[in-house]
């Protein structure tokens, strides 16, 4: 595997920033690169040894593929399936089709009880064919390979909701990054370098911490996007899109790729509004959003990071193509995150309040209503909550694309566990194992496990025996 091709497989992946770094460092791009980007490759790689092994998983997670399902099929139907990509949904369901059809027409979704051929019908059917089907030749083999074919279609079932929902998980944290082939990756290699590097930064996890998420463009990220500015008769600004899709960007970009780039965070919207819809919890305060028993707050909130990201991407567009007008009669709100109980009481202790954009989340009409066309929600409804609020709706993103804040400086990627920074890799596990920080119960067995001075190195909330919140660890 060549430098490129390794480097575009993190795309799909977590990688950490540091595990990138050194694959470009290893590749033969050196020469492309002023002192001060070499000096800041080596900074970042640098920080993680090569054989340096975190507790975290490098990866989003992933489905298993049909492939049991497949061969079972195949024993129990007598049909080969060696041309069918188990992890492909469509040619799983077009191989269902086939073989329903040849059972007398059953398709997936039909009772595979009340749906059967009797008997007398299953004669007919095998008279017909030119080729009869080994599954109708008796009722207990008819009976198994319609119940094998159905088992098939479960699983495609699942396979296809967990891909689209890593879509969107992905999309949420560096767009559409991962959808970039590889040789168009591999025809810009310095572009290619920012996209990498700048998807693991925004992959990265969130640390539990009173401060907001720290700007994913720090000094190293910076300095390539100069060089990708340096070289602009060169750069594949609609591939730069893809990943930072920023009003600088879009603007260089032809009308036809943007409003191709216009569209498809316009359908990454409907479809996350959909799927917050099915996840919005009926406990859930719409002006405190903290979790409650029994809330998929996991998904909600990879829902929520994957909408707010493509309102941006949409926004962006609407805005480096002129056509703010867009928004007058159609601006549909931001989505926040549910909160822990604990951070929300931590928050709070320390001094601050309900955040200005929860306050106009609240008094703004749901987005997947305003995406449905159930209701309306205009630039001046927005604007008018901002004011209501106390909140500047362009700075804070709810009518403009928001600026960045200042290039952030470099920090090891942390070991965490639910969030909470551990100094070694094998306690975080170990930690991580037990159930700690998880807000549920220790894991039978290890409530005795002690966590020694300096493990933990991040803030946490602390509390006096009456429950009062008195400072930070």
């Amino acid at each position: 595997m060549g430098w490129l091709e390794e480097l575009h497989g993190t795309l799909d992946e977590r990688a950490m920033p540091e595990t990138v770094a050194r694959i470009i460092l290893d590749g033969p791009m050196l020469h492309e690169f002023r002192a001060g980007i070499l000096l800041e490759l080596r900074r970042v790689a640098a920080s993680r040894s090569p054989w340096y092994v975190s507790s975290m998983s490098e990866d989003f997670e992933r489905t298993t593929d049909c492939k049991d399902q497949l061969a079972a099929a195949a024993r129990l139907c007598g049909v080969d399936v060696s041309h069918v990509d188990p992890a492909d949904p469509d040619q799983v369901r077009s191989l269902i089709d086939a073989q329903g059809a040849m059972l007398g027409g059953w398709k997936a979704g039909s009772d595979w009880k009340a749906d059967r051929l009797p008997k007398d019908q299953r004669a007919v059917f095998r008279a017909v064919l030119a080729v009869p089907h080994p599954a109708l030749a008796s009722k207990r083999q008819y009976n198994r390979c319609i119940r094998s074919l159905r088992h098939l279609e479960d699983k495609r079932q699942r396979m296809e909701t967990a891909q689209r929902l890593r879509r969107l998980v992905l999309i949420g944290h560096s767009g559409f990054a991962h959808e970039i082939p590889l040789e168009q990756f591999a025809a810009d290699p310095v572009t290619a370098c920012f996209i990498a590097y700048y998807a693991a930064r925004k992959n990265k996890r969130r640390l539990f911490s009173l401060q907001g998420k720290e700007n994913p463009v720090d000094h190293l990220a910076d300095a390539l996007l100069d060089r990708i500015r340096v070289q602009a008769a060169r750069t594949d600004w609609e591939m730069l899109a893809l990943a930072y899709p920023q009003p600088e960007v879009i603007a260089r970009l032809t009308d036809a790729q943007r409003g191709s780039m216009m569209g498809r965070w316009w359908a990454v919207m409907r479809d996350t509004a959909a799927e917050l819809e099915r996840a919005w919890p009926a406990k859930a305060g719409k002006l405190s959003m903290i979790v409650r028993k029994g809330m998929d707050s996991s998904t909600w909130n990879a829902m929520a990071q994957a909408y707010n990201a493509a309102r941006a991407g949409w926004l962006n567009c609407v805005t480096a193509s002129g056509a703010d007008g867009l928004l007058e009669p159609f601006c549909p709100g931001k989505v926040m995150r549910l909160m822990a109980a604990d951070l929300a009481y931590w928050h709070r202790s320390s001094g601050g309040d309900v955040d200005p954009d929860t306050k106009v989340w609240a008094f703004l009409p749901m987005p997947w209503d305003v995406i449905s066309g159930k209701t309306r929600c205009t630039r001046a409804d927005v604007e008018g909550a901002c004011r209501e609020m106390g909140t500047d709706p362009a700075a804070r993103g709810w009518t403009a694309p928001r600026a960045h804040g200042d290039v952030a400086e470099f920090r090891p990627t942390p070991e965490l566990v639910h969030g909470v920074e551990v100094a070694d890799p094998q306690w975080a596990a170990l930690l991580r194992r037990a159930g700690v920080f998880s807000g549920k119960r220790i894991t039978p067995g290890m409530e005795g496990i002690a966590i020694p001075a300096g493990v933990v190195t991040g803030s946490l909330p602390v509390y006096d025996p009456a429950g009062k919140y008195v400072g930070s660890s």
